[in-house]
């Protein structure tokens, strides 16, 4: 099947986009000069449930809904656990950059190897088992004060999806 995308720009206060598949439309969305868009912005948020069912809090950031926030989209430094126990994650997570940084040739270039994925995905591998030693009821508790960034826009009756990791555009 063909997939489409649709936009209508017809009006200056309004635009229209849709991404069709054959005759059916997969995906709707709009652009409005009244609708704010969430997208990219960071908010001071608190955590409202935690819901270890899902692997995921409900954060209350200022939006119309609560915002979702899955357990690997938190940064290690909101974890609520001892010190040692943190400290401790954050040193193997630093020897895992350290070990798997870029190799240098004798003028100090990043020379490309052919083994950079299966680095990357050991290093990933790594990260997961560090992070799988907690789970979410663990780590952050209701009522938590925290950064977030929205990821995923409200759609629906769904929230906006969530991150800790922040990422700010730059030149």
């Amino acid at each position: 099947m063909t997939k489409r995308m649709l936009i209508d720009a017809a009006h200056a206060e309004e635009t229209r986009v849709v991404v069709t598949d054959g005759g059916r439309v997969e995906e709707f969305d709009f652009e409005s000069q009244t609708r704010k868009q969430l997208r990219g912005n960071i908010y001071l948020a608190k955590v409202t449930r935690v819901e270890p069912s899902l692997q995921a809090a409900f954060i209350e950031y200022g939006g119309n809904r609560h915002g979702f926030l899955a357990f690997n989209e938190i940064h290690p430094d909101y974890y609520q656990i001892p010190l040692a126990d943190r400290e401790a994650l954050m040193r193997e997570e630093a020897e895992d950059d350290d070990d798997h940084g870029p190799d240098l040739d004798e003028d100090g270039e990043p020379v490309e190897s052919a083994g950079d994925d299966d680095m990357d995905e050991e290093v990933a591998r790594r990260r997961r088992r560090l992070m799988r030693r907690y789970k979410i009821q663990e780590v952050i508790r209701r009522r938590q004060i925290m950064l977030v960034q929205v990821v995923k826009e409200e759609r629906g009756n769904k929230g906006a999806a969530l991150t800790t990791y922040l990422s700010l555009a730059g030149r």
